[in-house]
């Protein structure tokens, strides 16, 4: 399909640059089929679900993967996005054309790397200095990966450590949150539970490949960047036993529904899963895993448009952006959610 059926036009004004708090107040619009658009809340979301359906959550946690250094008087941005061995990350350069195979990065705070070969991303190979796991070091000099569109706007500071973190967060990895479940929190749990709805989670390891931009004019050009997930048996067997009961897998989050749909079989039954995925969800998919998914709002000509616009439909999803968009929803990371049911 071509790239620029998935454009649309976004007020500036329309991009969250902090999350709302609490972080259940958040708006939230109800998709369900065809059915009139529902304007809602995000502490709503009890009322909206069954008893016996499943949220599946992504429990990867977000380490401070962004360190700003230089080799020699030239200043080097990187972007951790993928380990590679104990102390070997892929990483995204700015002023990467500074920087050649074997070069010294210094980051500060004790902290440096050599520069290795370029990947088949775009991406270079750092191999820290020194014995501490890199895990640490990034606690030391690393800031958290704000997105573009909130980077550009503002510094990062203190307050994202724990505003772009989950409640979920567990597994460190991710160099960007899952943001749908920026939005729960343990009132919130609570009254799902007592709503009937379960919960389960999984790991995907949120790569920086999904903020990069799509340039290829057709969709059947673009590569996905591989992102590590982990689906263990007995998670596989708890979904595939509800869904059997009649209970509805929703994914809370595009992280979460992609490691899903990566580990389905054509039978539809979920089986465990530890490898990388590179799927791309555009319309024409066939869904096998998940039967809705509560998201955040998109960019313009992105992947993850492309996926909501596969599980519902071109014409409607352009429907429900236009929507948002009157009804002055806030946008990406920081935003408000939907809650997709085909």
């Amino acid at each position: 399909m071509r790239v620029d059926l998935f454009d649309f036009n976004l007020p500036p004004e329309s991009i969250a640059l902090r999350p709302a708090s609490p972080r259940d107040s958040a708006r939230l619009l109800l998709v369900a089929g065809e059915a009139p658009f529902g304007d809602r809340i995000v502490r709503d979301l009890p009322g909206l679900l069954r008893a016996g359906d499943v949220l599946v959550f992504n429990d990867t946690r977000v380490i401070p993967a962004q360190l700003e250094g230089m080799r020699g008087q030239a200043k080097i941005g990187a972007t951790l996005h993928k380990r590679l061995g104990l102390r070997q990350w892929q990483a995204f350069l700015r002023n990467a054309k500074r920087v050649r195979d074997g070069d010294r990065i210094d980051f500060g705070a004790g902290v440096a790397a050599l520069a290795g070969p370029r990947d088949e991303d775009g991406g270079v190979t750092l191999s820290f200095e020194g014995e501490e796991p890199v895990e640490v070091l990034l606690e030391r000099a690393g800031r958290m990966p704000l997105p573009p569109y909130i980077a550009s706007k503002r510094p990062t500071d203190e307050r994202d450590r724990s505003d772009y973190q989950t409640m979920f967060a567990r597994e460190d990895g991710a160099v960007a949150a899952p943001t749908a479940a920026l939005h729960f929190t343990p009132e919130l749990m609570v009254a799902l539970e007592a709503a009937g709805v379960k919960t389960e989670t999984l790991t995907l390891h949120v790569g920086a490949g999904t903020f990069l931009p799509v340039k290829a004019d057709d969709t059947d050009d673009h590569r996905m960047h591989a992102e590590w997930g982990r689906i263990d048996q007995a998670t596989a067997d708890r979904l595939n036993a509800a869904r059997k009961a009649g209970g509805r897998l929703i994914a809370v989050g595009t992280t979460s529904l992609r490691l899903l749909e990566s580990a389905v079989g054509e039978d539809g039954i979920v089986r465990p899963f530890a490898d990388e995925t590179r799927i791309f969800i555009t319309p024409g998919y066939r869904f096998r895993a998940v039967d809705g998914l509560m998201t955040n709002f998109h960019l313009p000509r992105s992947t993850l448009f492309m996926l909501v616009s596969a599980l519902m439909g071109w014409e409607r999803m352009q429907a429900v952006y236009a929507h948002a968009i009157a009804e002055g929803y806030r946008f990406y990371s920081y935003g408000d959610s939907s809650l997709l049911l085909p």
